[in-house]
Order: C-alpha cells, then sequence, then structure tokens
C-alpha cells in the first residue's frame, strides 16, 4: 500500500511523466499488434514514434463504440488468445457488445485501482464489503471483488437481486462497506423502511461505493439519509477497464482519476477539439499499461469536465466532475438538449416525490415531440384528491419548464408501478425509435 499511497500523491512531473511513457508504449503495440489501428494510424498520417510530448496526443486519431463493436469478437486483442484470464463484455443492448479482454497483469492493475475506493472510503482490511452489483459478463460484480479482495476486506459476493436476503446479510453480517448501483442502494433502502427498518440505525454502514449510472447531488443527499452513510461515485466502462477508472473520495469534490493507469482528456463532441481544464466536454481515455485490451482515446460519450485545482484530500490525481450526462443519452426535446440528471434534479426539490420516475418521449400527429415524466410520490405522501394530484403535477412541470425551457407533461403514477432493477434503472423510454 506504500508505493500505491505513494504515487496518489506523485508530483504533477512525475505523474505525467508516467503517461508520456505509458503513451508511447502503447501507441507502438497497438500499431504492431491490432490491424485497426494501423490502419486507423496509417489513414490519419500519425507515425506511432512520433509522440514526444502529451500535446502530440490531440494528433492522434480517435476510436469509438463502434470501432471496437465491427472488431467483434477478438479483432482487438493486442495479446495472443492463451495469455487471456478473463472476458468481460459490455450488454449490446443498442447493438453488437463490445469486448473486453484481461491478462494476469490487467486483472491486478484493476484490483488495485478499484482497492482504492475502499481507501478513499476510510476502509482496509477490518471492513467488511458487500457487493450488490451483478456478477458475470457486467464488470461491476468482479471488478468490485477483485478490488474488496484487494483492499483485504472480507468480502460478501451476493450479487445482484433477492433484496430482503440483501437487508438481511446487512442487518445480521454487519457489512461497513455497499457496492452497487445507486438506484439498487435506494431499492434496498426503501424497502428496509417498508419492513418496518430504520436502515441508518439498523446497519453498520459507513460508506457506499456505487456507480454505473449517473445520479444527482439531491439522489445522493436522500441516500445518505436513509442508510446513514457516505456516497463514493466511481466510474468506468468495460472499454476501458470496468470500475475503478476514476474514484470520488471522502470529500465528495469530483472523481480521482487513476492518472498512473489511465490518460483523461475532454473534447468538444462536436468537433473533437480538445477543451482546458474545467470546461465540460466529451471524455476521452488511452490506457497506459493495459496488455489485452488496450484502447487509444477512447470516445466514452461521458460527459464531464476535468475540476481544476488540487483535492482537499491532498492526493494529485486530477480530479473529473460526476458524470452529467452521455451523448447517446441526452435528449433533444424540440432543439433543446435535456438531460435525465436535470430532470432529477427538479424532481427532488419537491419533497413530495420519491427518486423514482422515468421520461417517456413520444411524437404527436404534428410530428412535433412530447416529453411525460411518469413519477411517483413518496408512499407518506397524502393525496387525497383529483385536485390535489393536478395541482402537483402543474407546480413540478412549471419547475421543469423553468429550468429546461421545454414543456414536460407530469403524470403522477401508483406507487412501485415505476419497474425496480437490480442493475442499472432504465430512465428513458424513447418510443420515437419505434416509429
Amino acid at each position: 500500500m506504500a508505493a500505491d499511497a505513494d504515487i496518489l500523491h506523485a508530483s504533477r512531473e512525475r505523474i505525467e511523466q508516467i503517461q508520456l511513457e505509458g503513451i508511447q508504449k502503447t501507441v507502438l503495440d497497438v500499431y504492431e499488434h491490432i490491424p485497426f489501428y494501423k490502419k486507423s494510424f496509417d489513414e490519419a498520417g500519425f507515425d506511432p514514434r512520433s509522440v514526444k510530448s502529451l500535446d502530440d496526443v490531440a494528433r492522434i486519431p480517435f476510436v469509438q463504440k463502434q470501432d471496437l463493436r465491427d472488431a467483434y469478437p477478438y479483432g482487438m486483442l493486442a495479446v495472443p488468445l492463451k495469455d487471456v484470464r478473463e472476458i468481460h463484455m459490455s450488454s449490446g443492448t443498442t447493438g453488437i457488445a463490445t469486448v473486453g479482454a484481461y491478462t494476469e497483469h490487467d486483472l491486478k492493475i484493476w484490483g488495485e485501482c478499484f482497492s482504492r475506493a475502499v481507501d478513499f472510503a476510510h476502509g482496509d482490511e477490518n471492513d467488511v464489503m458487500q457487493i450488490c452489483y451483478g456478477y458475470g459478463l457486467f464488470t461491476g460484480g468482479l471488478g468490485a471483488h477483485y478490488g474488496s479482495i484487494s483492499a483485504g476486506c472480507a468480502t460478501i459476493p451476493i450479487s445482484a437481486g433477492n433484496t430482503e436476503r440483501q437487508i438481511r446479510i446487512l442487518r445480521e453480517m454487519g457489512p461497513t462497506i455497499l457496492a452497487c448501483t445507486p438506484s439498487y442502494a435506494m431499492h434496498i433502502a426503501d424497502t428496509a423502511i417498508e419492513m418496518g427498518l430504520d436502515p441508518a440505525r439498523d446497519f453498520s454502514l459507513r460508506a457506499g461505493i456505487h456507480g454505473a449510472e449517473p445520479f444527482s447531488d439531491n439522489f445522493r443527499r436522500d441516500l445518505e439519509r436513509k442508510l446513514g452513510y457516505r456516497v463514493l461515485d466511481i466510474y468506468g466502462l468495460t472499454e476501458t477497464m470496468g470500475p475503478g477508472v476514476a474514484i470520488e473520495c471522502w470529500e465528495q469534490q469530483g472523481l480521482h482519476i487513476a492518472e498512473d493507469h489511465f490518460y483523461p482528456e475532454i473534447i468538444n463532441p462536436e468537433t473533437g477539439e480538445v477543451l482546458p481544464d474545467g470546461e465540460w466536454g466529451e471524455l476521452v481515455i488511452t490506457t497506459l499499461d493495459r496488455e489485452a485490451s488496450p484502447v487509444v482515446r477512447y470516445r466514452t460519450r461521458d460527459i464531464t469536465r476535468i475540476i481544476p485545482g488540487e483535492c482537499p484530500c491532498g492526493r494529485t490525481h486530477r480530479r473529473i466532475d460526476r458524470i452529467h450526462g452521455r451523448t447517446d443519452d441526452m435528449l433533444i426535446i424540440r432543439g433543446v438538449n435535456v438531460f435525465p440528471s436535470q430532470i432529477e434534479d427538479v424532481m427532488k426539490t419537491f419533497p413530495e416525490m420519491s427518486s423514482w420516475y422515468q421520461i417517456e418521449v413520444d411524437t404527436d400527429h404534428r410530428s412535433l415531440d412530447i416529453v411525460t415524466l411518469k413519477a411517483e410520490p413518496n408512499p407518506n405522501v397524502d393525496l387525497d384528491s383529483i385536485a390535489d394530484i393536478d395541482r402537483l403535477q402543474k407546480r413540478i412541470s412549471a419547475a421543469l419548464k423553468a429550468a429546461l425551457s421545454v414543456g414536460v407533461k407530469v403524470k403522477l403514477v401508483e406507487p412501485k408501478s415505476i419497474p425496480r432493477s437490480e442493475g442499472k434503472a432504465k430512465r428513458i423510454v424513447d418510443l420515437r425509435k419505434e416509429l
């Protein structure tokens, strides 16, 4: 842990030297071993031996998710298949899955990166981590598992589902750290409350390590109040490793990028121009030491920014802001860009409303977009009449119009009528795509 702690407080000069050496090695590696990159670099006139500084990275062509899909299943491997020890895949719900492969070295680095989340949560070998991310092709469960083992925690690999059993273990076995999606943590909390429990009192949780989907500050505060712990965000994706690429520390002022393993850039998603620290744009990641499935300038589609300055915790690795949304999840409603997180921020200003909502987008007979927000009131809210419901719907709709500059119809629905998920919450139903 001493060497790891040392690198987390390294000087910018040392970090940037590690990044430059990693990029120089990686671009040569992919050029020599992955036909896609050789073709891409040659067509762009980029010589992989020409990288002399980090500024040169901007000359390298991007790689996008479709490129990885087109290479399915093994076209993006930089090592022989005999050297691969594990394979994960994205869900493939919007197309062919992307494949992430790992050598023994890659798995070790993954565990070390996720173990930083335990450290950031003030955890060590005295902690018990309950992992409710799904195990399998999804990277969440095993990424958290390797991190928990690497940090020396006692690990409960319960996976997702069977919520009442999750609650029983939380009560009886005293986990101090909970790892799952934020929406599933909320489902656990709400279910426990419905069972007559007070999770903040009846559980032993100190921290939750929650990722795989964006969540607002208001959602975080609601979770912390219900479960009596501190929520730390974690970021990652199959294409670059899995959870552990960036992790929020106890200060909750952005997610520290594992800059000794990843080189981040923020670009204008329309032009590809690299943006300065502080400006919002699309996150681009280059892996520095991944053996099986390296990526160079991978466009994540996630919208964030690099936060200027150092974190109060004293760690020197730069921070990205919490993910604002995805360019492919962004809704364009009558010419206005709308992210689900913006709607969630408005919803949380209404104490009558729960954390469960779904956005439905359709078109009318004039081919104009119609947005309907289906939302559940809190179970303890007394809406005695149609007039009460109508007034609340109109108040929420007015607040959304003021915040988003687009009209949103609000429809209050029965508690528990919006589908719960053991993994990522499905926030958007875009019926326009079905026409």
